[in-house]
């Protein structure tokens, strides 16, 4: 019996145009009332999920910036945040690449250096709430998730620049266009164990779906963990199970609803 469902968004529950399902409000309903914990787990920020997922936000998990900053309702569960020191770090390094662009997240707004019409086509998609400063390196705010927006390929282009960081901190290749950075405790598994841990639900009681490397802990935290059919090879590889479709074809939800009738025969 599945108590416990946790999904990506991009390149997962939602489609290519960043759209949810036409069906997915009356399946939200059905696993509630059910007794079925349904969460968000992104890389997206917490005010981004929020208006997304708006009328279901005050009963819905949101597991933001990869994990770092956990909340149900108006209570906050987990905030993991990153030194100041790395953060400088990381920004000054990102400077020297080319058509890479680095993205302080806060709780509630990100912040950005350049007014480059590529990166804002980026990262507006996200980023609702930010801020244009003239030096990242002086914002003073709690920083949860460093982002660089490589328009090249953050896998094959920065990636390699900053792989010598993964001793001390999470980075993760969350998506063609995005590196993140956060505290080396922080991601979207240990944020679900969290959940389990205080809903009371196990490890084969868990469901969870993603399709890129910032999703990888979460593989390993649920029995019925699922690759998206369009995922990272490194998902696939990882996952004990693929979709039947990809994030075009309500893939999230097709699984979902199958294994809700596996939960209905078992009931």
């Amino acid at each position: 019996m599945v108590k416990l469902i946790v999904t990506d968004l991009d390149g997962s529950l939602l489609n290519d145009k960043k759209e949810l399902p036409a069906d997915f409000w009356e399946i939200e309903k059905t696993l509630r009332e059910r007794g079925i914990v349904f969460c968000i787990a992104s890389g997206r920020p917490h005010h981004n999920l929020v208006n997304l997922f708006k009328p279901i936000s005050s009963h819905t998990y949101f597991l933001s910036d990869n994990g770092s900053y956990v909340t149900y309702g108006k209570e906050t569960l987990l905030v993991k945040t990153l030194d100041h020191q790395i953060v400088e770090t990381l920004v000054a390094a990102s400077r020297g690449l080319n058509e890479v662009y680095p993205v302080l997240c806060g709780k509630d707004k990100a912040y950005m250096e350049d007014h480059n019409e590529a990166l804002l086509g980026q990262a507006l998609q996200y980023y609702q709430s930010y801020q244009i400063v003239d030096d990242l390196t002086k914002v003073t705010e709690p920083i949860l998730k460093v982002s660089l927006c490589d328009l090249q390929n953050a896998e094959t282009n920065s990636y390699p620049h900053f792989k010598k960081y993964e001793k001390d901190y999470k980075v993760a290749v969350a998506g063609e266009r995005w590196l993140d950075f956060t505290a080396f405790d922080a991601n979207k598994g240990a944020a679900v164990e969290l959940l389990q841990q205080r809903l009371g639900v196990g490890y084969d009681e868990t469901m969870v779906l993603g399709d890129y490397l910032n999703d990888l802990e979460m593989m390993g935290v649920a029995r019925y963990s699922f690759a998206m059919k369009n995922a990272h090879r490194g998902i696939i590889a990882a996952a004990s199970f693929i979709t039947g479709s990809d994030n075009n074809h309500n893939g999230v939800l097709r699984a979902v609803s199958e294994l809700l009738q596996l939960n209905h025969n078992f009931s």
